[in-house]
């Protein structure tokens, strides 16, 4: 287990081993910061119970939500505020700390961008051999013709270490990550790590840039002041998402994610996939024309019934995605919070609402639905979901640590003001005292 130090009244230093948390949304098992092999992942038996049931409903887990896991990769964690109130930490006072000096950093480039080429190679440049840094890099990054054809780069690029997506677990190799393009490449370093995850640097080098706060023009200062661990973070939460598919055929070629669950019985068998998300898990009619009607249960019980074009559950840091897009409110990433948005539902009085973190939430495909829905996971992912299926969404033990450029308040107002132009209006003009006579 990872170890940090805190600070003890008489200013001596105590280390203290970071135990693995216990919680009941993620498994009721415990939760480290290793990487589990995904085949060995156990599954939670789904609720099953409805509005009609008699059986009376006794909560059994906290509605705050999990207690996030703050140690994130091999080496990072948070550094522990000793002013903390019931262990409860001021948002603003998150700061990464290492418990080793980072040694390794996974560098992720938007792919097919010619823009990006130069950035990514000065910056690899000044990895490598200004910061002696081991850089990780995947493989299709490095097929590109202009950086392979590139021989006066090709001396650094023999440093690299690669991995390839799915195939590669690289979760206990890489102490921070570097992002360079936009908002996407974040959720794209978000689904490479399933459990912790190092701490991100994201540069602003895409179209919109809202989760993206540092500017690449003086990236070494900043990279360097990362490495010797004086950044504030925000925890950016994610939802655990368990879809669960009945009514397959056991000869059925599954991926490696998949997880068989059977009855003992030739027809038919369960396969359940996990996903780790970042900004929503979205649910909608796909190519049909009908409308899509799919039941919504919170913590085993039915809620509501969805019909329209589909259903958007988001967390904070996905409520200025497309939830906002659907008319949603947007929601600072320091709240513990699930946001609900309905797709152009066919009722005037179904709004968006928020739900503690601490719930769970079942969606499944309504008996009396007249087609499928498909459901996608931050956009990827994308699969069918027939009559029997159900997706199972909590909120996550483990958040994505996201550095800031200034501080989580100050990093979001940035990006609303700029990014999305919140309260951007003409200004009305001053009202003269010779204006106030007529």
């Amino acid at each position: 287990p990872a170890a940090s130090l805190c600070e003890m009244d008489g200013g001596e230093e105590m280390r203290v081993e970071a135990a693995p948390y216990c919680c009941s949304t993620c498994d009721g098992g415990e939760v480290t910061g290793r990487s589990l092999s995904r085949h060995n992942r156990k599954i939670r038996s789904l609720s099953t119970s409805s509005a009609g049931s008699s059986f009376e409903y006794r909560r059994t887990q906290s509605l705050h939500g999990p207690s996030p896991v703050t140690t994130f990769g091999p080496k990072a964690c948070m550094l522990q505020n000793p002013q903390a109130v019931m262990h409860i930490q001021d948002p603003a006072s998150q700061r990464l700390t290492w418990n080793k000096p980072p040694k390794s950093v996974l560098v992720i480039k938007k792919i097919r961008d010619a823009s990006l080429l130069q950035p990514f190679k000065e910056l690899c440049i000044f990895l490598t051999e200004v910061k002696n840094m081991i850089v990780y890099v995947e493989k299709k990054v490095l097929e590109d013709p202009a950086i392979s054809g590139d021989e006066n780069f090709g001396a650094i690029t023999k440093k690299f270490c690669t991995f390839t997506e799915d195939l590669d677990d690289i979760s206990n190799c890489v102490d921070f990550i570097i992002c360079l393009g936009g908002d996407g490449t974040l959720l794209y370093a978000s689904s490479l790590f399933q459990e912790s995850v190092p701490p991100v640097m994201a540069f602003h080098l895409g179209s919109l840039g809202f989760l993206t706060p540092f500017k690449f023009d003086t990236y070494q200062s900043q990279v360097t002041q990362i490495i010797e661990g004086n950044a504030a973070i925000v925890l950016r939460s994610r939802l655990k998402v368990q879809v669960l598919k009945e009514n397959w055929e056991k000869k059925a070629r599954l991926d490696d994610k998949a997880i068989i669950l059977t009855n003992g019985e030739f027809e038919s068998c369960h396969k359940a996939m996990q996903y780790e998300v970042l900004n929503e898990v979205v649910v909608d009619r796909g190519p049909s024309s009908y409308l899509s009607n799919v039941d919504l249960f919170l913590d085993g019980h039915l809620i509501t019934t969805v019909q329209g074009d589909g259903l958007i559950v988001s967390t904070p840091t996905g409520s200025t995605a497309y939830a906002v897009a659907a008319g949603a409110s947007m929601i600072h990433p320091n709240v513990p919070a699930i946001m609900i948005t309905p797709i152009c539902p066919h009722s005037l009085s179904f709004r968006p609402i928020v739900v503690p973190a601490g719930v769970e939430l079942k969606i499944m495909l309504s008996r009396d639905a007249r087609n499928t829905a498909w459901v996608s996971f931050d956009g990827r992912k994308r699969q069918e979901i027939c009559h029997g299926d159900s997706i199972t969404i909590t909120t996550s033990c483990f958040p994505v640590p996201s550095i800031c450029f200034r501080d989580p308040v100050n990093d979001w107002f940035e990006s609303l003001a700029q990014c999305l132009h919140w309260n951007v209006r003409k200004k009305q003009n001053y009202l003269s005292s010779e204006d106030e006579e007529f």
